[in-house]
């Protein structure tokens, strides 16, 4: 006999949350919404979308990190962070999917979506921000949408992940100017010697600062991944469009190239040639 209670157990979710469901798939797959008939409209859409859905489980944890490390708590912060990387690294992977579209692929349907441009990503941006770099026009391209540009707003002026790191390097005992730990959020950081000083302490004596040590070398990691999908971005535009404008009026390539050169976490670089 056939075992019908299995069939049926698996197969009626009438009255269960079923895979689906629980994952809102219709309302997921229904979002490609391609506006031409070219046949890598569709690749380009679905990319753009999972990058999207990375940065959001990458605020996320970033945001969960944080407040973690305003508390002092640093171990299950640096799993988070590792978690970023992660994320991070299938960011990067993406752009070769999207390196199959050819210039003439894109040409077939990129007149479609007009000014549209990933400089307009709001939860980019809000990444950009919680890591440090941080600059009060940027957040001007939202000001149409009052609850993205509140959070950004509210970002922009508080402590980034490297401020909140540097407060437990002073919590510590390490000496840090109060120029540093009670600066203005708002504006972007600049390099201090002190802190170059309090880090070179720590990778002097990682026993002693063991937490510290290791939350320093998980922020490399983030700044190597974020430098890695930054140039892989680069790399894509460049391959696809040459030095043309990119879309919504950025210098393409060119801009791409200026954001090669932010150091999120200019100190933890120092260090290594001070060592």
């Amino acid at each position: 006999m056939k075992d019908t209670t299995y069939q049926a157990a698996h197969t009626d979710f009438r009255h269960d949350l079923s895979y689906g469901d629980y994952l809102r798939l219709e309302t997921l797959l229904a979002a490609q919404q391609p506006l031409t008939e070219a046949h890598d409209e569709m690749l380009f859409i679905v990319i753009h979308q999972v990058q999207e859905l990375w940065m959001r489980l990458i605020i996320h944890e970033l945001n969960s990190a944080m407040g973690l490390l305003q508390q002092g708590i640093v171990d299950p912060a640096l799993k988070m962070l590792a978690r970023v990387c992660r994320a991070q690294e299938q960011m990067s992977a993406s752009w070769e999917v999207l390196a199959t579209m050819t210039p003439s692929d894109y040409l077939q349907f990129r007149s479609a979506f007009g000014r549209a441009s990933g400089f307009q990503s709001y939860q980019y941006r809000l990444i950009e921000f919680l890591l440090g770099n941080k600059e009060p026009f940027m957040t001007k391209p939202h000001q149409h949408k009052p609850e993205q540009y509140r959070r950004l707003e509210a970002a922009l002026r508080a402590p980034s992940l490297y401020d909140l790191a540097l407060r437990l390097l002073a919590q510590s005992g390490l000496a840090l100017p109060e120029a540093v730990l009670k600066r203005d959020f708002a504006k972007p950081y600049e390099p201090q010697e002190a802190v170059a000083e309090a880090w070179l302490t720590v990778y002097r004596q990682p026993e002693r600062y063991w937490d510290l040590y290791y939350l320093a070398e998980k922020l490399v990691d983030v700044e190597v991944n974020f430098r890695r999908w930054r140039f892989s971005h680069l790399t894509t535009v460049e391959r696809t469009i040459g030095h043309k404008k990119g879309s919504g009026g950025t210098a393409g390539v060119a801009y791409l190239k200026r954001a090669l050169e932010i150091v999120l976490f200019p100190e933890l670089w120092q260090v290594r040639t001070l060592l």
